[in-house]
């Protein structure tokens, strides 16, 4: 069974107490013009609000998620559920839940869409991509890991669901034990049943600081990928200055339509107003 040609965000699992983002906007405007979609689907539990949800909000389709029930058994409980990991947590699951009811492309909501999908990956049961080995947080240890912020699945998909029968038991207080390293243990346990992309082809940029700098300070090039994911949660807070010195709050329209950063030159295209011709191969 094809993967169904609609896309998937979850977003605001925790109070909204700041607007919409602009990169938030960016990432539902780029699956629209890029991948164009019959419907992007919001799976969300509170409901987000400013000027650039308001942009978006006639091309979506609102889903009001309950909180995941094995999370909430293991909130509080740093072993299993850091405070600072519960949102992302709960997202790890309510994003598998969606494709498994409805299949379609699944994306993190700070991802910019490149490229149209090549049709060839749609025939797949299901579809993930590798990124650069992640280093272990308890061991220290670099392990070769899969990402899932970007995802492709048809109905019922039965990688899909044994990562998700299994995720809960896989938390041990990480960011990536149960999505990176579990998901990337079932790309070699379940062969037949999953298709696994390269770097280059959701992940150009890596999520160490390098990465984080050519994409938001230099002037990189993602090649012939397909998207961008921006990993956000490496650099969003204005505290957090140890992958760069760039942070949300300046990233604004006046920023993207001046920089020459790579983060500037991928993301203008979708600025709110601006209606260019994507020369993307179409």
């Amino acid at each position: 069974m094809p993967v169904p040609r609609v896309a998937h965000f979850v977003f605001g699992l925790r109070e909204q107490h700041e607007p919409f983002h602009l990169l938030h906007y960016l990432a539902v405007e780029s699956c629209r013009r890029v991948l164009e979609p019959e419907t992007i689907h919001l799976h969300y539990r509170y409901l987000p609000y400013g000027l650039y949800w308001d942009l978006a909000r006639p091309h979506l389709t609102l889903h009001r998620v309950d909180l995941v029930p094995s999370v909430e058994e293991m909130a509080g409980d740093e072993r299993h559920v850091p405070a600072r990991y519960r949102y992302a947590h709960h997202a790890d699951f309510v994003r598998l839940d969606a494709l498994i009811e409805t299949g379609g492309v699944y994306a993190d909501i700070d991802t910019l869409f490149l490229r149209p999908f090549p049709s060839d990956l749609f025939e797949h049961p299901f579809v993930l991509g590798r990124e650069a080995p992640v280093r272990d947080e308890r061991t220290g240890e670099l392990r070769t890991s899969i990402c899932n912020a970007l995802l492709m699945a048809e109905p019922g998909s039965e990688f899909a669901t044994a990562w998700r029968d299994e995720m809960a038991d896989a938390m041990n207080g990480t960011w990536s034990n149960h999505s990176g390293f579990l998901g990337d243990e079932l790309t070699r346990r379940l062969p037949h049943a999953v298709h696994v992309e390269p770097p280059a082809t959701f992940f150009p940029f890596g999520s160490d600081r390098a990465g984080v700098v050519e994409l938001l300070e230099g002037e990189g090039d993602p090649g012939p990928a397909l998207s961008v994911h921006l990993w956000s949660h490496l650099w969003w807070e204005e505290t957090r200055r140890d992958f760069s010195d760039v942070h949300a709050g300046a990233i604004t329209e006046e920023h993207l339509r001046a920089a020459d950063t790579t983060l500037a030159r991928l993301a203008r295209p979708f600025l709110p107003g601006v209606e260019l011709a994507l020369d993307v191969g179409r």
